[in-house]
């Protein structure tokens, strides 16, 4: 199907241009300038919609005519809202803390035709499992630099693969861009993948 929209995907995040590429969008990328603060008071849901409406409209303001994606995501493990880790003693730490233990990867996802301004903002949520990690195995990981630009310091898709037991839920939400979720909502602004 041809779409004749400009998508822009406001993430310089190399799994979600991989995630658009791999469905068959012709999209250009603009990195949003929004920042994330995690400090704010929130539930985790309304945060990664806050957070992905946020870097979308920033994006948007750049774009007379054209289909923004903007998505955030985070880690949530005891109520405790993991990012990025700063460090890679913190992420370490994150590692430590998730290892034999489910926590929840929530995925904000917003869409919007900066010419009309119409704008969907949803989120997925998948649960993950992590096994039982030795400190060998959390100091090598941090080494191969692999945790230090991912919420809760791991990556689904690359080395940190071995390190999920299993998952409940949508995979490509734990990636970064729930697939399924996406293209729902891009449908409805006239844009179809299959």
């Amino acid at each position: 199907m041809k779409n004749t929209k400009q998508i822009i995907l406001a993430s310089s995040s190399p799994r979600r241009r991989q995630l658009l590429t791999q469905v068959g969008l012709k999209f250009k990328v603009a990195k949003s300038n929004y920042e994330e603060d995690m400090s704010q008071k929130m539930k985790p849901a309304q945060m990664v919609k806050t957070f992905s409406l946020g870097k979308a409209r920033d994006v948007a303001q750049r774009y007379k005519n054209a289909i923004i994606v903007g998505s955030d995501t985070i880690v949530v493990y005891n109520n405790k809202k993991l990012g990025k880790p700063k460090s890679p003693a913190e992420a370490k730490k994150m590692l430590k803390m998730l290892s034999n233990k489910a926590h929840t990867v929530l995925t904000g996802i917003t869409v919007i035709n900066s010419k009309t301004g119409k704008t969907i903002t949803d989120y997925e949520a998948t649960k993950v499992y992590f096994k039982k990690l030795t400190p060998s195995e959390i100091n090598n990981y941090v080494k191969s630099g692999e945790p230090l630009d991912k919420a809760g310091s791991y990556g689904i898709q690359e080395l940190g693969a071995t390190i999920i037991k299993k998952i409940d839920g949508d995979y490509f939400t734990v990636v970064g861009l729930p697939l399924v979720k996406l293209t729902k909502i891009l449908k409805k602004f006239g844009i179809k993948v299959l």
